[in-house]
């Protein structure tokens, strides 16, 4: 059972009417939630939790306008439908709608995010499969544009689930069709980094509303080092921002992260394109999360950003 010790009704029902509402049912998000609570007491803003034992008080409260919210950072529905109650009431009376839910529904679509990407930033090769649902026996595919090996993506899926990173034949892409048959897959070449002071040149970088928080990030252990301004000047690492910023006005979320090769000195590839919601685990808390300093700072932005966006004085009532 998972122990959700941020909870604004703490058992009871609260009225009223908060700046923030954040919706979360990830256990591991509490370290985040205590960050971005102090973050919006630093911005004078009240901010509501909700998680899947309070939902239900929280959406009879809503509909029947006993509570009330100005801006939702909605951490939960991706996961788990029953909080769409929620995000149906932020899209008819929110002032901000955090990665609102019909764009983040099409930046979960890895294909869609390909096809709207591959003429602005650079990719991987790529070759785009239609569900097994919808067509179960491929036409000639000729493998050898990928290179030797090649990864195999479920369109749909997050976190790594039901990819396929060393693949090198027909039989591999068949088997993994069948998986998840109502999902388009991605079949992507491989891409060699560079190697830079030592290190391979792959990063991670976390958008939030016009800031950008680059990182090394290793392949191996999936942990993050923070990018410094003197190495990313040092080492020609400022196309990492252009790149990110094209990804943001196509996707248009407030809050992602990409992952980007540097294969050469003039080439950024985006191996991933949109990653949401981003896995902001505190570093102090795990190996592989996000360094402390960059999750306060997303949270403070975020925070700043809710601010400056949302009327204080009213709620929209149509």
């Amino acid at each position: 059972m998972l122990n959700y010790t941020h909870d604004s009704f703490a058992g009871s029902e609260v009225h009223g009417t908060f700046d923030v509402c954040l919706a979360w049912n990830w256990e591991y998000d509490v370290q985040l939630v205590t960050v971005f609570e102090a973050a919006c007491r630093a911005h004078g803003l009240s901010l509501l939790t909700v998680t899947p034992d309070t939902l239900d008080v929280t959406a009879s409260s809503l509909r029947e306008g006993r509570l009330a919210f100005r801006a939702l950072w909605d951490r939960a529905s991706d996961a788990d439908a029953s909080f769409g109650v929620l995000v149906d009431w932020a899209r008819r009376h929110a002032s901000v709608r955090i990665n609102p839910y019909e764009l983040a529904q099409r930046a979960w679509d890895k294909s869609a995010m390909h096809s709207a990407l591959v003429h602005k930033v650079a990719t991987p090769t790529t070759i785009i499969l239609p569900a097994y649902r919808d067509q179960p026996t491929l036409p000639p595919i000729d493998l050898g544009v990928l290179g030797g090996c090649f990864c195999i993506k479920p369109a749909r899926r997050g976190g790594g689930e039901g990819v396929i990173v060393q693949a090198n034949e027909l039989s591999h892409v068949i088997t993994a069709r069948l998986e998840y048959p109502n999902d388009c897959y991605l079949l992507q070449a491989h891409v060699t980094p560079v190697r830079i002071s030592g290190r391979p040149a792959w990063f991670r970088v976390i958008y939030c509303a016009g800031e950008m928080f680059p990182c090394w990030w290793d392949m191996q252990t999936h942990q993050y080092t923070a990018l410094t301004d003197v190495e990313e000047g040092r080492y020609g690492l400022t196309s990492l921002r252009s790149t990110v910023a094209s990804i943001a006005e196509v996707c248009q979320l407030h809050l992602f992260s990409s992952e980007i090769a540097c294969t050469d000195q003039d080439t950024f590839v985006v191996v991933d394109y949109v990653n949401d919601p981003v896995d902001l685990r505190l570093q102090s808390h795990t190996p592989d999360g996000v360094p402390d300093a960059i999750v306060n700072a997303v949270a403070y932005h975020l925070a700043w950003f809710i601010r400056k966006h949302t009327d204080s004085r009213q709620i929209s009532s149509s």
